[in-house]
């Protein structure tokens, strides 16, 4: 039987956008598929020794995309995505793929379609238009000039006219290649593909009237294929274990502040910076590396300190650990709006950090039995859902 080709695309912003389709990638049968992967240049390393038929493409940089998300102003302009959809073609021109998978690559709806090739959207649920919202004002300038309650029911009021705005530079792209507009709703924008998979589960983002071209896959855990540092199993086992990472969309300066009010804490810390540099100090009882394998790092935690992000929540609660995430974004204020829902987290704002705040968090939580168990209970949700398995489900039916 002739291997199908599947291509990978990454638009790499975020770490997360990148290791999603890399655990896909590879899970992938390859008696059945080859697998080809593009992203930025600058995040070919993280497939070194890989077997995969590797791409560059142009993206963004974080820095780019972190400024215009704090900024509350649309992540690309017209023109950016008009050159991707270009570079889009070229690629897939090349590369004559049966299947494209996408994360975050927006251009993907126009690019894949004009070449008449089915498409595979990756994104979380909370961004789903059959999703209800649960909006919380994320770190903008008005959260930052405001009472949050105010800045929160301004936000509120916005929100939908904000959404149409950042909708404007796709729909005009759309035009210009001959698609109909996707409305007004960003979410749309963000989940138009063939296939909508969402690297999330039900139970923390229920959906109502979902089409079959939209389901969840489950957690897509990922760590970075990095060697265990030297301080490994060095720790000493009766105190209690905090894995800290503010991610590669976290407020990085935040981590020396965390680290200081652990300092004093009968804990132990673990932490990673996920490139970022590192604090130029480090209280004793902190170990600190750039990267570290994140899952592994969870399942020996007795707490997850993070960005409120969903792949080192989702790290968190596969191992049954409780979540405390300090968010800036929207992304992270939604997935951990649902992490707190089910019990198994609490959430801190960025713009409001408060060392006092942390501590009577950490403290609390190293001793919640209750908050431990609803953590425990959906990391044995999320174990059910086998995401390799519906992954290949999707793509045996596209190819």
């Amino acid at each position: 039987m002739e291997r199908k080709k599947i291509l990978f695309v990454s638009e790499m912003v975020t770490l997360a956008h990148l290791a999603r389709p890399l655990v896909l990638m590879q899970a992938l049968d390859r008696a059945r598929y080859v697998p080809h992967f593009a992203c930025a240049a600058r995040n070919h390393a993280f497939l070194s020794g890989s077997d995969v038929e590797q791409w560059v493409i142009h993206s963004i940089s974080s820095k780019q995309f972190l400024a215009a998300l704090a900024a509350g102003q649309p992540v690309y302009d017209e023109a950016t995505l008009a050159a991707y959809v270009e570079e889009d073609m070229r690629l897939l021109d090349l590369v004559r793929p049966d299947v494209v998978v996408g994360d975050f690559r927006l251009s993907l709806s126009v690019s894949a379609r004009k070449m008449q090739l089915p498409y595979v959207a990756l994104s979380n649920a909370y961004w789903s238009p059959y999703v209800a919202p649960h909006y919380v004002v994320p770190s903008l300038p008005m959260s930052a000039a405001l009472p949050i309650p105010l800045a929160n029911a301004l936000f509120l009021a916005v929100r939908p006219l904000a959404f149409a705005l950042h909708t404007v530079p796709m729909n005009r792209v759309r035009r210009r290649y001959g698609l109909p507009s996707l409305g007004y709703d960003l979410r749309r924008i963000y989940t138009d593909a063939d296939r909508t998979l969402y690297a999330d589960v039900p139970e923390l983002f229920p959906a109502r009237s979902m089409p079959d071209t939209h389901s969840y896959l489950g957690a897509l855990p990922w760590s970075p294929p990095v060697d265990l540092p030297p301080w490994w199993d060095s720790w000493p086992a009766t105190r209690p274990l905090v894995y800290v990472t503010l991610g590669s969309s976290g407020q990085a300066e935040l981590l020396s502040q965390v680290l200081a009010v652990l300092a004093d804490l009968p804990v132990t810390v673990i932490a990673a910076t996920a490139g970022h540099l590192l604090p130029t100090h480090v209280p004793a009882n902190a170990h600190v590396a750039h990267y570290l394998p994140g899952e592994a790092a969870a399942q020996r935690a007795n707490l997850v300190i993070c960005n409120g992000g969903s792949p080192t929540s989702q790290q968190a609660l596969c191992a049954g650990v409780p979540v405390l995430g300090i968010a800036a974004n929207l992304d992270q204020f939604l997935n951990m709006g649902g992490v707190v829902r089910a019990g198994a987290g609490k959430l801190l704002r960025a713009d409001r950090f408060l060392r006092a705040d942390v501590r009577a968090a950490v403290t609390g939580m190293l001793n919640n039995v209750g908050m431990r168990a609803q953590a425990f209970r959906l990391g044995q949700i999320f174990a059910r859902y086998q995401s390799a398995e519906r992954f290949a489900a999707v793509l045996r039916e596209l190819a």
